[in-house]
């Protein structure tokens, strides 16, 4: 019987531990950040490691320790979907768009966008994708906070989530870009040992050989668990879940705001290949630890704590260590969340002040010391909005509900920022229809879909079979860019299109970035 939700000294310890450690780092980081460069890109003072680590920090959330390991456990191998698609999506930040983002940017991944076109529509539109994706990773960070901290401590999950809302808000108002880099640094090392010493210890119950824990699977569970078609069974949803996971990952406004914190393009170049090195250990980690707890722990004692299989890792680390390693886990588990949510929340507070208030309201004349205020009043309001979010969607799979961001990214995102960079036809109108043709297509699909449907709002039948969007939203939204660009061509945008390729393989400085409103 699991000791979950019953008060776990270590665990709680552990917890406290790290909670002094991210509020140390606040302190000295809030020393450090006096303007809007410090706030939202740490001065650009990263190193290319540190910013690999930090980038792992930041993408190995709360889905990918939580979910892939709880979906793997109780879906088997379609589990794995997840694994390889949240990696696959890295080759693409590499080639395509690290290099031209920090060069061509300076706080968000509208700058990019908007660069040769006119500002305020263009940041309208961004922002209000930026704002979906980041509330819909909320919801799956705020989901697993409120899970393990109720676990942890045997309190109510609304009481919970407030917690973690709380404590997240105290550093990134304080602290801004500089100390949530370091608390995501620290984060991924524990992340990575922990997982790593996780599944050792899963493995040497059956002598270290992979395919024995697989065989001990099939042998309880039968054949399937090896097989496709447990979690996805039709192949047009499966796709489409691949090709949300893979081009989300450039579309995530909280992974692109971080290559503004290296010095130069290099150095971010550097950054994505430290951080998918990293990441490629730990999603391989994430399969053992499904079957691990699909076969140590059992199906029917997962699905009893959690009904999503979110808490598939910490009832593992309990079953091969006992109360201290549970402990342990719990507190790295809970720092991966924080950290998580604490570059959500910077980068929906950049949307806010930096797109909307600062290029959108004041038309490019705010003050940095007004954009500062305003940009940690975006904050707290993104803050409550992460707790309210977590209280709404309480049981949902977390690796699910992220995958839904991805599919958000992929569509309202990624082809603007993909045409606005390499094609020179593409146009201020068609950048705005696309990024809002995205996001609305992406939502409104979602709320057609089985989940909420059928899964939340309990109806016979949905008018959208796909549980994720992303086969129709993003092609739509590509479609949408290119036939608005032909239909009204813009000459200053085109003529704009040199300046944006000087700026990709050369790269200027920030100041001197055109603004047309």
């Amino acid at each position: 019987m699991s000791s979950l939700g019953e008060p776990n000294l270590i665990a709680i310890a552990g917890f406290l531990i790290f909670i002094a450690l991210s509020l140390g780092i606040t302190y000295v980081a809030a020393k450090r950040t006096h303007s809007a460069d410090q706030f939202y890109a740490a001065g650009s003072s990263i190193t290319g490691l540190q910013n690999g680590l930090a980038l792992a920090g930041d993408y190995m959330s709360a889905a990918s320790f939580l979910g892939i390991a709880g979906l793997v456990a109780l879906s088997g191998f379609d589990g794995l979907i997840y694994s390889i698609g949240f990696l696959v999506g890295w080759p693409v930040v590499m080639f395509l768009i690290a290099e031209p983002l920090r060069n061509l940017g300076k706080y968000t991944f509208s700058d990019v966008v908007a660069f040769r076109l006119r500002q305020t529509p263009v940041r309208v539109a961004a922002a209000c994708g930026s704002l979906a994706v980041v509330g819909f990773y909320l919801i799956a960070q705020m989901v697993g906070a409120g899970n393990l901290i109720r676990l942890l401590f045997g309190m109510p999950y609304e009481l919970a989530v407030t917690i973690v809302g709380t404590v997240m808000l105290a550093y990134v108002l304080f602290g801004g870009m500089v100390a949530t880099t370091w608390v995501q640094i620290v984060k991924a090392v524990l992340l990575l040992m922990g997982a790593f010493l996780l599944a050792m210890m899963a493995l040497a119950r059956f002598d270290f050989n992979p395919l024995a824990l697989f065989r001990a699977a099939t042998d309880r569970y039968g054949e399937a668990v090896l097989g496709p078609g447990q979690l996805v069974s039709d192949p047009l949803d499966s796709m489409s879940l691949g090709l949300a996971l893979m081009l989300g990952t450039a579309g995530l406004p909280h992974i692109l705001m971080r290559f503004y914190t290296v010095p130069d393009a290099k150095t971010a170049r550097t950054s994505v290949i430290y951080a998918t090195g990293f990441i490629g250990f730990f999603y391989l980690l994430t399969f053992i630890l499904g079957f691990g707890a699909m076969v140590i722990v059992g199906q029917p004692e997962i699905r009893a704590i959690d009904a999503g299989g979110n808490m598939a890792a910490p009832l593992l680390a309990e079953a091969v260590g006992g109360q201290a390693f549970l402990g342990f886990i719990t507190a790295v588990a809970f720092a991966t969340i924080l950290a998580v949510v604490a570059g959500l929340t910077l980068a929906g507070a950049a949307a806010l002040s930096h797109d909307l208030w600062v290029h959108v309201v004041r038309k490019g004349r705010a003050l940095e010391a007004e954009e500062l205020k305003v940009a940690r009043a975006s904050t707290v309001l993104l803050g409550v909005m992460a707790i309210g979010l977590g209280m709404a969607f309480k049981g949902q799979n977390v690796a699910y509900m992220v995958g839904l961001a991805f599919a958000i990214a992929a569509s309202a995102n990624f082809p603007a920022l993909l045409l606005s960079m390499f094609w020179r036809g593409f146009t201020t109108r068609a950048a705005q229809t696309s990024m809002l043709t995205g996001t609305i297509a992406s939502l409104g699909l979602i709320y057609l879909s089985p989940t909420i449907q059928i899964d939340m709002l309990k109806n016979a039948s949905a008018p959208f079979p796909l549980r994720n969007p992303g086969l129709v939203a993003i092609p739509l939204s590509f479609a949408v860019a290119i036939v608005v660009s032909l239909i009204w061509p813009e000459p200053d945008a085109a003529a704009g299109f040199d300046a944006v390729e000087a700026r990709i393989h050369v790269g200027v400085d920030h100041s001197k970035a055109p603004a047309r409103h």
